[in-house]
């Protein structure tokens, strides 16, 4: 998923960020708006932690949200075909 697609998400994933990260603040999630530096930059300031260890957790939460997502097409796909 390139970064456009990610910006494109942000509005069904922000309530998934807001649950990993709840120290973000909405205003932070707006200003996030799906931009992968953002969140990064806002992970290291909320939480003190380095910029490689806001990276690791950006990157591990967006793994899981891409999967989570074609799990989801994958099984709706199944119930679609369960259907004709």
């Amino acid at each position: 998923m390139n970064q456009d697609q990610m910006e494109g998400k942000w509005k069904q994933w922000k309530g998934a960020a807001k649950e990993q990260w709840g120290k973000l603040t909405d205003d932070d999630l707006d200003v996030i708006a799906g931009k992968q530096d953002q969140l990064i930059g806002k992970i290291q300031e909320r939480y003190g932690i380095a910029k490689e260890a806001a990276q690791k957790e950006a990157a591990t939460w967006r793994k899981m949200m891409e999967s989570n997502m074609e799990d989801a097409g994958t099984r709706h796909g199944r119930e679609m075909a369960g259907k004709r």
